[in-house]
């Protein structure tokens, strides 16, 4: 059984258990997300198209998590202008794995439907709150207990042997 629906602008070809980003939902990881404009279902018999959804069809899915594809450079420009320029994109998308298509949404519970966490998603501890910073007073240095060390002599430089100049030729008359 496969459904086609419309989400973000655009249509995908599911069935259950796949796993696909689309366009940025707002929801968290661990939330169930339902698509009612499915435009068509097939379950190996029939083949049931909308016009242009199936009033009753229903895809479910859960939310696994949110993150940006890869980046996309965009670059103008003009010739013979000196004009260049490039910018990058990253767009948001939402990872999905689809659970239930369902052709009757009175198979559909209100469980189903429910907007309750279904993955415990961890969240950070919050960092614990700083004492503020105190200045303190520079220490004395203790006499005798700490040698200074002595500091590192650099190498000397090669020095370049300048070649001599090839003599030159006398201009002779001839």
């Amino acid at each position: 059984m496969y459904a086609v629906i419309l989400t973000g602008g655009k249509q995908y070809r599911v069935k259950e258990g796949d796993v696909f980003g689309i366009e940025k939902l707002d929801l968290e990881p661990g939330r169930k997300a339902h698509f009612d404009r499915v435009l068509l279902i097939e379950d190996g018999t029939t083949v049931q198209v909308g016009a242009p959804f199936l009033d009753n069809a229903m895809v479910l899915g859960l939310v696994l998590e949110n993150y940006k594809d890869e980046k996309v450079l965009v670059f103008k420009k003009k010739r013979r202008k000196q004009y260049r320029r490039t910018h990058g994109h990253r767009q948001q998308l939402t990872k999905v794995r689809i659970t239930r298509i369902t052709p009757d949404r009175t198979s559909i519970t209100a469980d189903d439907l429910a907007e309750e966490k279904l993955v415990p998603v961890e969240k950070p501890a919050p960092a614990p709150k700083r004492k503020p910073v105190v200045p303190v007073p520079a220490a004395e240095p203790v006499k005798g207990k700490a040698k200074a060390k002595p500091a590192k002599k650099e190498a000397p430089k090669p020095k370049t042997v300048k070649k001599p100049a090839p003599p030159k030729k006398k201009a002779t008359k001839e």
